[in-house]
C-alpha cells in the first residue's frame, strides 16, 4: 500500500501519538477544570502545553487565545456564524472547500453577501481584483491557505496588509498549511487562524485549533454555549479566554495525541518539513512532466505549492484510474471533487474532478516513484 491521501487526513502518524492517546485512556482518565486530584492537575498541564506548543508553531504569542476545537470546519463555523449577521458582508477565495461555503450560504438566507475574490489558472488570488470587492459593510476576509485541490499556497501576508488598511479582519484557514509551512500569525496580521489536528499536524481525527487576536475575540460571539467546570456559580458563558468559546467537556484523548504529535514536529522544525515537501513536490511534478496523457490542476512550479496535486485523466475516466491505481499498484488516493465544487469550477476541472495525490513527511522517495510509474500505466489505459 501507498498511502497518497494525506490532504484528506495524515498517516501514518508518529508512534507517540497513539502511545499518548492510549496512556491518557489506561492511566489518566480525568478532564480539565472539573477536579484538583492529581490526574486532572496532569491533564491540565498537557493541555496548556498543547496550546502552548500550537502558538510556538503558528506564530501566535497568547495560548489563552488557542482554543481547542472539535476541528477544522467547526473553527471556521464558529467564526463565520459568530461574525457575521444579517447586512454583513464576507470576502472568500474562488476556490474555497464547502467548510466555508456552506456555512456561508447558511448566513446568505439570514441576510448576509459574500464575493469571491476571482483566482488565475493556477488557483493564485488576483489581489489587484479585490481592491473592488470591499463595500463599506464588509466585516471579514476568509481565505484558505492551500488549496485542498490544486496545493496553490496563497500570500498571506499580502492580503493581511490589504486587509489592515481597510480595517476588515483576514481569517485564515490553514488545513493544508499548518505544519507543512511556516505560518506567522501575528506578522501576517491575522486576525484568526483555524486548522485541523489531523492533517499537516499529524494528531488525531476530532480535534483542531482556533487561534484568535485579542480585538476579534472580544468581538466574536460564541455560537455554542455551556459548562467550562469555570464561573459555576453563574449561568452566563464566561467571557474571559479560553473558557468564552470551549463549553463542554474536552477531546483529553485527542489532546494527548495532538500534544504528542507538536512534540515531534518540534523536534523535526517545520522549516525541514517544509524542506522536505518542496523536494518532494519537485521531484513528482519532473515526472508527471513526463506522461502525456495527463492534465494537472494548478501549477507545475514546486514552489508556493503544498503537497498536493490534481490530475486529468484524459484517456479515461478518472474514478476508473483511481480504482485501477488501487487495484493494481497499492496506490491509494481521492477521486473526486474533494468538497470543493468551487475550486474545481476556478480550475476547469468541474464536474469531472481529479484524481489528487498527496504525499505526507513519512512518504519515501521510492514510494514517489512508484507512484509515477503506476500514473504512467493508469494513464496509458
Amino acid at each position: 500500500m501507498i498511502y497518497m491521501d494525506n490532504a484528506a487526513t495524515s498517516f501514518p502518524k508518529p508512534p507517540a501519538v497513539a502511545e499518548a492517546m492510549a496512556y491518557y485512556l489506561n492511566e489518566v482518565g480525568a478532564s480539565i477544570n472539573r477536579g484538583v486530584y492529581q490526574s486532572a492537575q496532569e491533564a491540565g498541564l498537557v493541555t496548556l502545553q498543547l496550546r502552548q506548543r500550537l502558538c510556538r508553531l503558528l506564530g501566535h504569542g497568547d495560548p489563552t487565545h488557542c482554543i481547542l476545537t472539535p476541528g477544522d470546519t467547526w473553527g471556521l463555523n464558529m467564526v463565520l456564524l459568530g461574525a457575521l449577521g444579517p447586512g454583513d458582508h464576507c470576502l472568500v477565495s474562488a476556490v474555497e472547500h464547502n467548510a466555508v461555503m456552506r456555512p456561508l450560504h447558511r448566513l446568505a438566507a439570514m441576510g448576509v453577501t459574500f464575493d469571491r475574490i476571482p483566482c488565475d489558472e493556477t488557483g493564485r488570488l488576483r489581489l489587484e481584483a479585490a481592491d473592488s470587492l470591499f463595500p463599506p459593510n464588509t466585516r471579514l476576509v476568509l481565505i484558505a491557505h492551500g488549496s485542498n485541490v490544486s496545493g496553490t499556497v496563497q500570500d498571506a501576508a499580502a492580503l493581511g496588509r490589504l486587509c489592515r488598511a481597510r480595517g476588515v479582519p483576514l481569517v485564515l484557514d490553514a488545513a493544508q498549511t499548518a505544519g507543512h509551512i511556516p505560518i506567522d500569525f501575528t506578522g501576517w496580521g491575522l486576525s484568526a487562524l483555524a486548522a485541523p489536528g489531523h492533517k499537516g499536524l499529524l494528531g488525531p481525527s476530532g480535534i483542531g485549533v482556533l487561534l484568535l487576536s485579542p480585538e476579534f475575540a472580544k468581538s466574536l460571539q460564541p455560537v455554542i454555549t455551556g459548562g467550562t467546570g469555570s464561573a459555576s456559580d453563574r449561568e452566563e458563558q464566561p467571557d474571559y479566554m479560553p473558557d468564552k468559546f470551549e463549553p463542554g467537556t474536552p477531546n483529553l484523548p485527542g489532546i494527548y495525541g495532538l500534544e504528542a504529535a507538536l512534540r515531534w514536529i518540534e523536534e523535526q522544525g517545520v522549516d525541514a518539513i517544509h524542506a522536505r515537501e518542496e523536494e518532494m513536490c519537485a521531484r513528482f511534478l519532473s515526472g508527471l512532466r513526463e506522461i502525456p496523457q495527463i492534465r494537472l490542476a494548478g501549477s507545475w512550479e514546486s514552489r508556493n505549492r503544498a503537497a498536493v496535486f490534481s490530475l486529468d485523466f484524459l484517456r479515461r475516466d478518472n474514478a476508473e484510474a483511481a480504482f485501477d491505481l488501487e487495484q493494481n499498484y497499492g496506490v491509494l488516493t481521492r477521486c473526486g471533487l474533494h468538497c470543493a465544487p468551487a475550486a474545481h469550477r476556478a480550475l476547469d476541472t468541474f464536474p469531472q474532478g481529479t484524481v489528487r495525490f498527496s504525499p505526507g513527511p513519512f512518504t519515501t522517495d521510492g514510494e514517489l516513484q512508484e507512484t509515477l510509474a503506476a500514473v504512467a500505466a493508469a494513464a496509458a489505459g
